[in-house]
């Protein structure tokens, strides 16, 4: 008998029908020569302090740093849980093969690993590797199951992890929770490897808000033909230069000194992996990332998008020849978006966003074609954003017309420039929604007015203007931003290529992100102050708590990832990870402890 242990019995049940096993058990299904249980999730988990040494059960600084020797699990006391696992221990026992069907991912192979181990499995096991749970997707996986050896850098990774995170936060929340906390009070100071720097992130933020000190500037403009011209110069320090200038170029004519037309393209945005699905649901419909993941997983589950839990926006060669007809399926729900393409005959194939070598387990998120039916509002916005994102990347380039004026007023250099949007390409695709990113508070788009045909050399009146302006603080942080700066390790990253580049250094994995958000809110360290996020007297204090910076810093938490990352890929000892981690939680211990 084959045994096939799912994450979940949604996904058990779907996998059952394909293979035949559909008979129903006590917790199993059961046909065709095959098994099929589930878990909910975490059933095991690493132990507790005090399951190693009594004495550690008790928090006090004299047991600290605790660092066994080798790190044990252990199931879940939750009564289900614990009557579930007894079904998949027996099941397990009587098996002759076992297929692993956990959630094809680092944490689902930690999941299912760790099941395997307490039931004490000692026959053959396989892997199931799904990217999509369409009844075709799960036969051809089926068709190509690997030996569980080929996911032990996957396992090791998340191993790794697991071990790092309990390391240091169990370790660190005890310490600074023993040090600094009132003798009669029970708060808890919560310490961890992603947590504490994502909570870092956002005071640093609020107090350079709190602390800035807005400087007067200048600006001067001039309104020619009905078109705004800026000074080449851009700020003035005081008024009276800037008063001076607006007395000079009042006397004279402007003049148009140069004339420059540049055509250009514009292709479509990369397509979606998780974080950046999270930060578009959360700028256009407010969601958090929480809610987007959850929304995501649904509509996985529900055989409409491929796996979401991704961190490429890139898709494999392999993946082009199915497009055209996911597109054909698509057409049914959506003529009006399908019809150009399917009018073309042959879709395009851009490097932008078609490249298998940066494309491991899984690729970008993109729809199955299996038509939506019966969907909320949260789940239709979320899917016709992925649905979009897929179709204009085969649409054309938007095309558009750059048209930079250059302008002369008593010596004074001036510039305005223009664009117009020859074709909408790819953007025709959106014409009924807004771009939120123009709709940023105090921005002004510098090249969207209408430029009438300017010559060389013609010259008229004007009408100057000066503005007196501030400089500003940067902004609170949104779930959308926040995100952002996780993904790229606290750097301010606009530039995909770029984003693309750092997102290895990144902290938190994309499916990890959301949750250590909500655990910041949970523990009342971050709270909401309408979409932004700002930190609690008590985040606040707690960062000030900390004064080891390696623990608050965001690029070390980058590298960690960093080389987690290369654990995945058999290229870094989990180890040596392991290693670097216990000696600096035993360098803080020692340096928190002798602080007065």
């Amino acid at each position: 008998m084959i045994l096939c242990i799912c994450e979940k019995p949604s996904v058990a049940r779907d996998i059952g029908a394909v293979i035949g096993a559909t008979a129903p058990k006590q917790g199993y299904l059961e046909g065709n020569g095959y098994r099929v249980t589930w878990t909910y999730g975490h059933f095991c988990t690493l132990k507790e302090p005090g399951d190693y040494y009594p004495q550690w059960q008790q928090w006090s600084l004299a047991y600290l740093p605790m660092l066994p020797e080798r790190f044990g699990i252990k199931v879940m006391k939750d009564p289900g849980i614990r009557q579930q696992f007894g079904i998949i221990k027996e099941l397990v026992a009587d098996a002759t093969e076992v297929i692993n069907c956990g959630d094809a991912g680092q944490e689902g192979e930690l999941i299912q690993r760790w099941v395997l181990q307490m039931a004490e499995c000692r026959v053959p096991v396989k892997r199931l590797w799904l990217s999509s749970m369409t009844n075709e997707a799960i036969r051809k996986a089926f068709g190509e199951l690997k030996p569980e050896a080929e996911y032990t850098n996957l396992y090791h990774a998340g191993l790794a992890r697991a071990i790092g995170d309990w390391i240091l936060g169990i370790n660190a929340t005890r310490l600074y929770t023993l040090k600094y906390r009132k003798s009669n009070d029970r708060k808890v100071l919560s310490v961890g490897r992603v947590q504490t720097p994502t909570l870092s992130l956002i005071v640093d933020r609020y107090e350079e808000i709190r602390d800035f000190k807005p400087e007067p500037y200048w600006e001067i403009k001039t309104v020619y033909r009905e078109v705004t011209f800026s000074s080449t110069k851009g700020k003035y320090a005081t008024e009276e230069e800037a008063k001076e200038v607006i007395r000079r170029i009042s006397a004279e004519e402007l003049t148009i000194t140069k004339v420059t037309k540049k055509k250009g393209k514009e292709g479509a945005p990369r397509l979606f992996d998780l974080t950046s699905l999270q930060i578009e649901a959360n700028k256009r419909y407010g969601l958090s990332a929480d809610r987007t993941l959850a929304t995501i997983q649904e509509l996985y589950e529900r055989k409409l998008v491929t796996y979401p839990r991704v961190d490429t926006t890139y898709l494999p060669d392999d993946v082009y020849p199915n497009c055209m007809p996911i597109i054909q399926s698509l057409y049914r729900a959506y003529p009006e978006q399908c019809t150009p393409l399917l009018q073309s005959g042959k879709l395009r194939k851009l490097k932008k966003y078609f490249d298998s070598s940066k494309v491991t387990d899984h690729h970008a998120i993109i729809p199955t074609g299996n038509l939506p039916q019966f969907l909320d509002r949260t789940q239709q916005a979320i899917y016709e954003l992925i649905l979009l994102r897929f179709l204009a990347i085969f649409y054309p380039d938007l095309e558009f017309e750059q048209t930079t004026v250059m302008a002369d007023v008593a010596k004074i250099e001036f510039k305005a420039t223009g664009r117009v949007v020859v074709s909408e390409g790819w953007k025709q695709l959106y014409s009924n929604q807004t771009d939120k990113s123009e709709e940023e508070e105090g921005e002004e788009p510098s090249d969207k007015q209408v430029m009438p045909a300017f010559v060389k050399g013609e010259h008229g009146p004007h009408r100057p203007d000066l503005l007196q302006k501030e400089t500003r603080p940067p902004k609170l942080y949104t779930e959308a931003t926040l995100l952002n700066a996780m993904e790229t390790a606290g750097k301010l990253v606009d530039n995909e290529e770029l984003k693309e580049a750092m997102k290895a250094k990144g902290i938190g994995r994309p499916s990890t992100r959301a949750a250590i958000i909500e655990i910041l809110f949970k523990r009342n360290y971050i709270e909401r102050k309408g979409k932004s996020i700002i930190p609690t007297q008590i985040g606040i204090d707690l960062i000030h708590t900390i004064q080891n910076e390696q623990i608050k810093s965001v690029e070390m938490t980058g590298e960690w990832e960093y080389k987690l990352r290369l654990i995945d890929r058999g290229a870094y000892s989990p180890a040596q990870f392991l290693h670097e981690l216990k000696l600096m939680v035993s360098q803080l211990v020692q340096e928190v402890i002798c602080m007065p």
